[in-house]
C-alpha cells in the first residue's frame, strides 16, 4: 500500500531534521514541522530551527508562523496540517511530517477530545487563586474534584491543573469522566511512521548535552535576552516555558547560576526525550530505525523508496 504521508518522528537530538532534508533531496517533498516550539518567530537557536539555507532548500510549513506572545493549539495544528497535506498532494509532492511534539502526532492519528475551549474569565479567576494559594493548592482542590486527573499531574504543573479545573467549572464534570466517554476519531490521513530511536540512551544523553553547549556557543543567551526585552513576553507563556528557554529566563532573573542553568537545561531536555520515547512505545505501527547507526538515513531512504513504488 502506498502511504499518503511520511512521518519522521523521534526524541529530541535523534536526527529528524537531517533525515527529513535528506529525503527531500531524493524525492519531491515538502516538510511540515510537527514541533510546538518551531511555530514561534524569534526563537531560533534554542529550538534548533532549520537554518536559512535549509529552509530555502526545501519548502517548509508551520515554522515562524506566530509571535511568542501568541498561542497555537493542537486543534489548530491538526486543521492546518490536514489543509497542507491536501495542498502538497495537489502539487504532486510528498507531504513529509517531521518533528517530536507527540501531542501533535497523537491528534493526527487519534483525533481530538471534545472538551470545551478556554474561557478567559475562568482562567483569570484561576490565575488569581493560584497567586493566593499557590499551584499546589490548586492541585489539592483538583484532587478532591477529579482525583484521577490529579493523580497523573505533578503538583506544580500549573497549565494542566488550571485546564482541568476550568473544564470542571465549564461542564460540571471531571475531565477524566469526559475523556472516558470519547470515541476515537479516524486518522486525518494515511501515514507511514518512521521513528528514530536510540539503542543506547546514554549516547542520546551525550548528544543532548553537546547540542545544548553548541546552542550556548551560537548565542542562545543573547536570543533569550532579546525575548526578555519584548514587553508582551513573560515567564508563564507556553513559548517561554519551552525546554531551555525557561531555564535561561530563570538565569537572567538571577534565580540560578550559569552552571545551574546549563545543567537544568540539559536535564529538562533529557526528561523531554524520555517522555517522547514513552509515547513512541505506545505506537505499535511505527518502523524503528536506530538513530545511532551510521546508515540510519540510508535505511530511511530505502523505506520511503519502497513505499513510493507501491502505487
Amino acid at each position: 500500500m502506498n502511504h499518503q504521508v511520511i512521518a519522521i518522528m523521534g526524541p529530541t537530538a535523534s536526527g529528524k531534521t537531517a533525515a527529513a532534508l535528506e529525503i527531500a533531496r531524493h524525492f519531491p517533498a515538502e516538510i511540515i514541522s510537527v514541533d510546538s516550539a518551531l511555530v514561534y518567530r524569534g526563537m531560533d537557536i534554542g529550538t534548533a530551527k532549520p537554518s536559512a539555507a535549509e529552509l530555502a532548500a526545501v519548502p517548509h510549513h508551520l515554522i515562524d508562523i506566530i509571535s511568542p506572545a501568541q498561542s497555537y493549539s493542537v486543534a489548530q495544528f491538526r486543521k492546518d496540517t490536514a489543509r497542507l497535506v491536501e495542498d502538497i498532494q495537489s502539487r504532486g509532492k510528498l507531504p513529509l511530517l517531521a518533528g517530536g511534539t507527540m501531542m501533535y502526532f497523537k491528534a493526527l492519528m487519534n483525533g481530538l477530545d471534545d472538551l470545551p475551549g478556554a474561557d478567559p474569565a475562568i482562567r483569570s479567576e484561576l490565575d488569581a487563586e493560584a497567586a493566593r494559594i499557590g499551584v499546589p493548592g490548586l492541585h489539592a482542590r483538583l484532587a478532591i474534584l477529579d482525583p484521577e486527573t490529579a493523580a497523573r499531574l505533578k503538583p506544580n504543573d500549573s497549565q494542566r491543573i488550571q485546564r482541568a479545573l476550568e473544564v470542571i467549572t465549564l461542564t460540571g464534570q471531571p475531565m477524566s469522566a469526559l475523556l472516558a466517554k470519547q470515541t476515537p476519531t479516524a486518522p486525518a490521513f494515511d501515514m507511514l511512521s518512521i521513528s528514530l530511536e536510540p539503542s543506547d540512551r546514554s549516547v542520546l544523553h551525550a548528544r543532548i548535552a553537546k547540542r545544548f553547549d553548541l546552542m550556548l556557543d551560537q548565542g542562545f543567551m543573547d536570543e533569550v535576552r532579546w525575548l526578555k526585552q519584548q514587553p508582551d513576553l513573560h515567564a508563564d507563556l507556553p513559548s517561554i516555558r519551552c525546554v531551555g528557554y525557561r531555564q535561561a529566563w530563570d538565569y537572567l532573573d538571577q534565580r540560578c547560576s550559569y552552571e545551574e542553568m546549563r545543567e537544568l537545561g540539559i536535564i529538562a531536555t533529557r526528561q523531554l526525550a524520555k517522555r517522547q520515547l514513552t509515547w513512541l512505545r505506545s505506537m505499535p505501527d511505527r518502523i524503528i530505525i536506530d538513530c545511532l547507526q551510521s546508515d540510519a538515513t540510508t535505511k530511511i531512504l530505502e523505506i520511503v523508496r519502497n513505499n513510493q513504488q507501491q502505487h
